[in-house]
């Protein structure tokens, strides 16, 4: 199974995102979901959000940078700021520079 997936629209203004686990729940299959930027990003969404709705491609597609990483991601971790570190260091050789 793909664990790279790219989300059609940005969540929390991110696009690109790892597949870190699968559970089972009351008989559904759930699949956990972690930005590759933050990992305060994250989601639990079925088999059918993933694979049938249409919303996720597999692997991470490239895409330009305003639009892997959008204003909206500004705002979220304004209204979500934790101690610590605030802001992300990404160089054009980092291995987590997606676009």
């Amino acid at each position: 199974m793909t664990n790279f997936w790219t989300s059609k629209k940005p969540i929390n203004g991110l696009r690109h995102f790892v597949l870190v686990n699968k559970t089972k729940e009351k008989g559904k299959i759930f699949y956990l979901m972690v930005s590759v930027v933050d990992c305060d990003i994250n989601l639990k969404i079925t088999f059918k959000d993933l694979f049938n709705s249409g919303n996720w491609e597999k692997g991470w597609l490239n895409i330009p940078k305003n639009e892997s990483i959008n204003e909206e991601y500004i705002r979220f971790k304004s209204l979500n700021k934790k101690k610590g570190i605030n802001k992300i260091f990404l160089t054009d050789d980092s291995l987590f520079n997606i676009s």
